[in-house]
């Protein structure tokens, strides 16, 4: 467990690392990647010539005898959510960081970039069941609430399901948002619940994952536990049948999990708990806008 302290201390360094990802390599990206409700109108001014005859406005043209254009403005708000996996899974790493320490890294940036283009962000953290909701708002001091939860929340159940939290935000967001899906997908059903806010909601899946979720090291007999049933086993990690049925299941995994986005029209990116994670987003924001 944390210290008040530590606590204070971590939510600091993460502020300035998510304010100079999202000040220096995400200016731009983040809102050119997620459009506004639509566009509104701002104001009447005279047409000038290469304007788009389509916004003419003829009565006051008639008017004043000259002809004049509508401006409009993109409706910029937006409301962001983070669904944020704290299952016992995601405490699992072997390089660099645990899966945990990346999505509450990923979490933080997310909110700040949310927060620097004024729009609003909340959060669900499940396992199980509904662990917490912060509904969405706006605000720094909101931003370092959300990423002081993301340190420190410790969840009461062990396993995951992906269904509760989805149908959960489902219910929450009266208004077409953009669902952030925070987890290592592992061993979870959700194609029908997916597909449902797939259709109405801007849904982004990532995927954390660490290398050793995929392939074993030949380190001889091992004595492994899941973590989200306490189960343990012994096995001979220099075998190569077993080598090759622990990388064909993870192989199996990845190839569901993104089956079950592409048919939800949803996006999904894997990230591996070495990888460069801001290089992974930028390049889809971009690819994105």
């Amino acid at each position: 467990m944390l210290t008040t302290d530590e606590i204070l201390r971590k939510v600091k360094e993460l502020e300035i690392k998510s304010k100079k990802i999202t000040t220096h390599l995400f200016t731009g990206e983040y809102h050119s990647a997620f459009k506004g409700k639509g566009m509104s109108f701002r104001e009447v001014r005279e047409y000038y010539a290469g304007d788009d005859v389509r916004f003419i406005d003829w009565n006051v043209s008639a008017r004043f005898s000259h002809p004049f254009t509508k401006v409009f403005e993109e409706e910029r708000e937006l409301t962001v959510y983070l669904l944020v996996d704290i299952s016992a899974s995601n405490l699992f790493g072997t390089v660099n960081s645990r899966k945990r320490d990346i999505l509450t890294e990923i979490g933080a940036v997310l909110t700040f970039s949310a927060i620097n283009n004024n729009d609003k962000v909340g959060a669900i953290f499940f396992s199980d069941k509904i662990e917490k909701y912060i509904p969405p708002k706006k605000g720094r001091q909101h931003a370092l609430y959300i990423v002081r939860q993301l340190l420190t929340a410790e969840p009461q159940g062990k396993s995951t399901n992906m269904e509760e939290a989805i149908k959960f935000f489902n219910k929450a967001s009266h208004q077409k948002s953009i669902a952030f899906l925070l987890s290592d997908f592992v061993d979870a059903v959700y194609e029908n619940d997916l597909k449902v806010i797939g259709g109405k909601h801007d849904v982004i899946g990532l995927r954390i994952y660490d290398k050793m979720d995929m392939q074993l090291p030949e380190a001889g007999l091992l004595q492994v536990q899941d973590l989200e049933t306490g189960k343990q086993q012994w096995i001979d990690s220099n075998d190569t049948m077993v080598q090759y049925t622990y990388k064909q299941r993870f192989m199996q995994q990845s190839e569901l999990c993104k089956n079950y986005f592409r048919k939800a029209g949803a996006d999904l990116l894997h990230i591996r708990t070495d990888d460069d994670y801001v290089k992974i987003l930028q390049q889809f924001f971009i690819k994105r806008s």
